[in-house]
């Protein structure tokens, strides 16, 4: 790839449902391929796509979790080399300990490269989930180097600052944003937090929502590709439930983190006064 070549990321945003691994797995395969039908070589698809968010307790979400050699990050992986994409989906991992995680793979066409364990759980999450222990999955990929990480740690800003200064140029967050209270008039917050991250590292943010009511849970629908300067490539219309987004990216612009002809965002930390 040339060192300024222009990527087209997509978010597909999907509505689910709860307990229908095969089900989701058809309907995130033929996102995946509608994507790269539009030319996208990134792909991000929500948290948890394969088995839908609100399980009623363990048992239920222990028939839909998988290990990472199970069917559906295989079948993932087999898209991302068939369309010579890069995928980054949510899936439900049951872990070697017997434990479950919320967690997010990434495969290019030469397999799986990560999965990454959500770190920071949500709500109900902490009765069902094992919280992830390592940092935000960073990955030199045909489409530059992308950073994964789950829903709710964007709330952290330390947590897009890991990925960052890992290299990071393009984050991608599988996410569930539950539909809350907002002031009329308002964007949802989850997208105001995007834009606001993207534009203090100065990279690329690309989280793809859900939609479709599950046990009384409406979702924010707020799937959106943001650019390194914060402002929004693509949002997508709550309104429209079930859609695909794409924007051209270029990797290099997040690189270079110069923000005016004085000002680096990374070089300007005043890490002697932070403690």
């Amino acid at each position: 790839m040339r060192d300024d070549a222009a990527v087209t990321v997509a978010v597909c945003q999907l509505a689910p449902v709860l307990g229908d691994v095969e089900g989701n797995v058809a309907r995130a395969l033929a996102a995946v391929a509608g994507a790269a039908a539009a030319g996208a070589r990134l792909v991000v698809l929500p948290e948890l796509v394969s088995s839908g968010y609100a399980f009623s307790g363990p048992d239920e979400l222990a028939r839909c979790a998988e290990p990472p050699g199970g069917p559906t990050v295989t079948r993932l992986a087999a898209a991302a080399r068939a369309h010579g994409a890069v995928v980054v989906a949510g899936f439900p991992e049951l872990a070697d300990g017997g434990e479950m995680c919320n967690s997010a793979v990434l495969a290019d066409p030469s397999g799986v490269r990560a999965v990454y364990r959500k770190a920071h759980l949500w709500d109900r999450e902490k009765a069902l989930f094992t919280a992830g222990s390592a940092p935000p999955a960073v990955v030199d990929t045909g489409v530059g180097r992308v950073g994964v990480m789950v829903c709710y740690d964007l709330r952290f800003p330390e947590w897009l600052r890991l990925a960052t200064l890992d290299g990071a140029e393009i984050v991608c967050a599988p996410a569930n944003w539950p539909a809350e209270p907002r002031t009329a008039g308002e964007r949802p917050v989850e997208v105001v937090r995007l834009q606001a991250s993207a534009s203090v590292n100065h990279v690329y943010v690309a989280a793809a929502d859900r939609v479709g009511r599950e046990r009384g849970v409406d979702w924010v629908g707020g799937s959106a590709i943001v650019a390194p300067d914060g402002y929004p490539l693509a949002v997508a219309d709550p309104a429209r439930g079930e859609q695909l987004l794409t924007a051209e990216c270029r990797p290099a612009a997040a690189r270079d983190k110069r923000v005016s002809p004085h000002n680096d965002v990374l070089a300007d930390r005043r890490l002697d006064l932070y403690g």
